[in-house]
């Protein structure tokens, strides 16, 4: 069991709420941080068709077996135990009494808005972060955080990459896939998913995709929903203000973890990724997903957006929080060279005193202050937030 940054948020929120529920894409954690968290509550998992045939058949007889409340493992196999599940925390009024996960993000979101609002804490767990890998004694090259990703069942198991990816997409997304919508065709939904990963860091255009795979522009933006319901893609949103310039409206493209992204393309060692051509785009997607896992671990949601104008001028992230616009601008590069500062530069001039700081996140060693704009290694994007 690693250490997880969000446990400090799960054990406040489990005295305070009587359901706290734990989302997030399968394998990320999300049962071994329940168990292990509150270890004298009863466990059930509804992936077993037995669980799930006994909750569905007599919810009340189901969850009589726990008077003391229970884990209850991807609760959107049976979304109609909530509304049982609400009665129950009503008559008790007992903190911590449900701890319920889920890896569906459309259906568990709706059925616990209807069920459970006010009643329930909400926290998404993803893949590990650097910080925890670090905090855990393990710290791997640029390359190989890339080409590994953050799953903790990689480094507890030491299982190879390519065939737990592999495995990974064969079982789990497909069976989402299935479970989620009718796809019809599997083998055109995995070219598509292979696609998309290599459109990673970059803008997500939908006519172009389409047109790639030969399919309609909807079915796209149906399949892109499905990766967003298993968590596996992350959309980042442009930021819109009116700069008197005609600023992208389109989200940019992210996986939720590196080294599934990279086997969906077939890269299959960390020298490999060393020289693919992608690489730069992969060492964004780490960064912004190092970013909002900061903030997910802290209970926050990211707010975090892009700038991108017509002219070329674009910043990779803008994290907005009050009234502050903090440009960060990510580099793959080793080596620090003020041009690199541009596109920060050129937004701080936009929004003047509400841009008091700017960051370049870059794989060099040595850290700079350079005016207001600091300059550091992707391992320490926490101190962004520490600041």
């Amino acid at each position: 069991m690693y250490k997880r940054m969000i446990i400090n948020q799960l054990e406040s929120a489990a005295k305070q709420y009587p359901v706290i529920t734990i989302t997030g894409p399968r394998q990320s954690g999300k049962t071994t941080l329940a168990k292990s968290t509150f270890v004298r509550k009863d466990y059930v998992n509804l992936e077993s068709l037995d669980n799930r045939q006994a909750a569905s058949l007599d919810p009340r007889k189901f969850l009589g077996q726990y008077p003391n409340g229970a884990i209850i493992d991807e609760i959107q196999h049976v979304p109609e135990l909530l509304s049982y599940i609400q009665v129950i925390v009503d008559e008790h009024e007992i903190p911590g009494e449900f701890i319920l996960t889920g890896s569906h993000q459309i259906d568990l979101h709706n059925a616990i808005a209807q069920s459970l609002a006010g009643r329930t804490a909400l926290l998404k767990l993803l893949p590990m972060s650097l910080l925890e890998l670090q905090q855990a004694g393990i710290q791997g090259t640029v390359d190989e955080n890339l080409f590994k990703g953050g799953f903790p069942r990689l480094y507890t198991k030491e299982i190879d990459a390519v065939n737990f990816y592999q495995n990974y997409s064969q079982t789990y997304i497909e069976k989402d896939v299935r479970n989620i919508t009718n796809v019809k065709n599997l083998l055109d939904f995995q070219k598509f998913m292979a696609l998309s990963a290599s459109r990673t860091g970059q803008l997500l255009v939908y006519s172009t995709l389409a047109n790639d795979l030969g399919i309609s522009t909807q079915t796209v933006k149906e399949w892109l929903s499905i990766l967003e319901a298993s968590y596996l893609i992350h959309r980042l949103p442009p930021y819109f203000e009116n700069f008197g310039k005609r600023i992208v409206k389109s989200p940019k493209l992210y996986f939720t973890d590196t080294g599934l992204a990279a086997n969906m393309i077939d890269i299959e060692t960390a020298a490999q990724m060393a020289r693919d051509p992608l690489r730069g785009h992969f060492f964004e997607n780490l960064v912004v997903l190092e970013l909002i896992k900061y903030r997910l671990n802290a209970g926050r949601t990211p707010g975090f957006y892009f700038f991108r104008d017509n002219h070329g001028n674009e910043v990779d992230v803008i994290y907005k929080t009050g009234n502050y616009l903090i440009p960060i601008e990510i580099k793959s590069s080793e080596t620090f060279s003020e041009k690199l500062l541009k596109g920060v530069k050129y937004f701080q001039s936009l929004v003047s005193k509400r841009s008091p700081r700017g960051y370049l996140v870059y794989a060099g060693e040595n850290e700079y202050e350079i005016g207001n704009i600091r300059v550091i290694n992707y391992r320490n994007i926490g101190s962004i937030f520490e600041e």
